[in-house]
């Protein structure tokens, strides 16, 4: 049987691998450098995001490795985190009325080493959000630290009038790409 340790600090992450029956042995949320590189696209930076977390925690024998970035694109622009509110707002103003691409990545070191990646592209499509809806969502406070400004999972999911893709991708973890990859590694489900 082999252990998972889980290479982020996310409850969302810790509930998304719950509902697959999987609980981390244990979690270690690495420090890494997440500024895009010039003319990385946001695939490319997503991925590499999700292999340089993996790669940043240390393994013992019989661990896997579990790492994910979700990235929010607006075309070939990668979006940053909503770290202010004024960023927030920033964002979800270019989101509102538009398509929007989540990217989530996924990276599992298996205890032999060998790494894997996976791809999740969800297409989110917002609707056109006036100044107060957004005022009203910034105020609530949940899409503060979040990727795009905004929560799925939480008050955001009612600004969703189009998803195509991996709602738990948006979420932080797309649970298909991720079981697969667990099962690879020798991972067992509960």
């Amino acid at each position: 049987m082999t252990d998972l340790v889980l290479a982020s600090s996310s409850p969302r992450r810790r509930d998304l691998l719950a509902r697959i029956g999987v609980v981390p042995a244990r979690v270690h949320a690495p420090a890494i450098d997440e500024t895009p590189r010039a003319g990385e696209l946001p695939r490319a930076y997503a991925l590499r995001l999700a292999e340089e977390k993996a790669g940043a925690v240390p393994r013992t024998a019989g661990e896997a490795v579990l790492a994910g970035d979700t990235t929010i694109a607006l075309g070939r622009r990668i979006l940053p985190p909503a770290d202010t509110e004024e960023v927030q707002r920033t964002l979800l103003r270019l989101l509102s009325g538009r398509r929007h691409h989540a990217l989530s990545a996924v990276c599992v070191i298996a205890p032999d080493g060998h790494v894997r990646t996976r791809l999740a592209d969800t297409i989110v499509a917002f609707k056109p959000l006036s100044p107060a809806e957004i005022d009203a969502y910034v105020a609530c406070g949940e899409g503060l630290g979040k990727a795009g400004g905004y929560a799925i999972q939480g008050r955001a999911e009612a600004f969703v009038r189009f998803l195509q893709g991996s709602h738990s991708g948006v979420i932080g973890l797309p649970l298909f790409e991720t079981r697969a990859l667990l099962a690879t590694a020798g991972v067992a489900f509960g």
